[in-house]
């Protein structure tokens, strides 16, 4: 985490990542406070869904499908809303497969004296989250994404600081961060009956997470899974969304190919039968799909993927995996 100073402490919570980041959420931004919500994807929107219902005050810098928040545009709300308390973030928006410039939102928050709260749900593990340098007040993430355990509990890494001033603030009895990091402290148990299986198999995966050289090694592999994937797609005539610029090691989205040949539900019953399952694309504007690039699977198994899209297109008949130009319009435009 790039704490040298013993500032921060975990806090496991039993749920999905949904719960933990409403147990973030709703731990410390104040009943009076005020959080701007940085959303790109299902993700962001997500955390300004659990605000309202929460019932506190938040504003939302949309940017759409996939384009990046940029610290300018924060900084300009930040300076013209004096009521914002935290500026939420999502470190990778799996909706469209991007990596948000969290350093640079850093940056913009702390200059405008404001908290930072990072998602980084599919990220922890495999990419960089340094305290010493972004400083979050806190981040929550889930231990069946980057560290490659089983579902069924999340964790809060927090300033100590925060979690004492958390105390009362909580909607939630049971997603109370400061009342269950307090309970350990003190009891060493958790609060409410433990996902005791999800913890033995976390374990096991923090060992090998160790083993494959932490979040250098772990992020390594996972790159090399994106860079085999995509340069095989492409030989085969899909683009991706993004530029490569902001294309994360999590989750690659591709355009589905224009040829009339070609129609999703098929190409993923093709690729089920192969033995992978691909995920739909989330986007409004465009067809698309992605393929995760995330788990036990190292870059002979990316090349399985490959070889059996191109099996696929061939069995539908599909002439040229190439995009429609109103995809590849959207896409200049985050190029710009």
């Amino acid at each position: 985490t790039g704490d040298s100073t013993g500032a921060l402490d975990c806090v496991p919570m039993q749920g999905s990542g949904s719960f933990v980041v409403e147990a973030m959420l709703g731990s410390f931004v104040p009943k009076d406070g005020k959080a701007l919500i940085l959303a790109n994807g299902a993700y962001g929107l997500r955390s300004a869904q659990t605000m309202d219902v929460l019932g506190r005050a938040h504003t939302l810098i949309d940017k759409g499908d996939y384009m990046p928040p940029r610290g300018d545009e924060v900084a300009a709300e930040l300076a013209a809303d004096p009521a914002i308390s935290h500026v939420v973030v999502i470190h990778c928006e799996t909706s469209s497969g991007i990596l948000n410039p969290v350093e640079e939102i850093a940056e913009v928050t702390h200059a405008a004296g404001r908290k930072l709260l990072v998602d980084s749900m599919s990220a922890f593990g495999a990419l960089p989250l340094d305290w010493g340098s972004i400083g979050y007040q806190a981040m929550v993430s889930s231990a069946n994404k980057c560290i490659e355990g089983v579902p069924g509990f999340g964790f809060v890494i927090a300033e100590k600081s925060a979690l004492e001033e958390a105390r009362g603030r909580s909607h939630s009895l049971s997603l109370d961060l400061y009342g269950q990091w307090s309970h350990m402290n003190k009891t060493g148990q958790w609060r409410f009956t433990p996902p005791t299986h999800t913890v033995v198999a976390f374990l096991e995966a923090l060992r090998a997470h160790r083993e494959e050289g932490g979040v250098a090694g772990r992020g390594a592999r996972y790159t090399r899974n994106r860079d085999v994937m995509v340069a095989g797609m492409r030989e085969l005539g899909f683009e991706t969304l993004l530029p490569d610029r902001w294309l994360s090691p999590i989750i690659v989205t591709f355009f589905c190919p224009a040829d009339p040949a070609f129609a999703f539900d098929r190409f993923y019953d093709l690729l089920k039968a192969k033995g992978f399952i691909i995920y739909p694309g989330k986007l409004t504007a465009v067809e698309s799909f992605r393929v995760g690039c995330i788990g036990q699977m190292d870059e002979h198994v990316m090349r399985e993927v490959v070889e059996a899209a191109r099996e696929a297109l061939d069995e539908m008949g599909v002439a040229s995996a190439a995009p429609p130009a109103a995809a590849l319009e959207e896409r200049a435009k985050l190029a710009a």
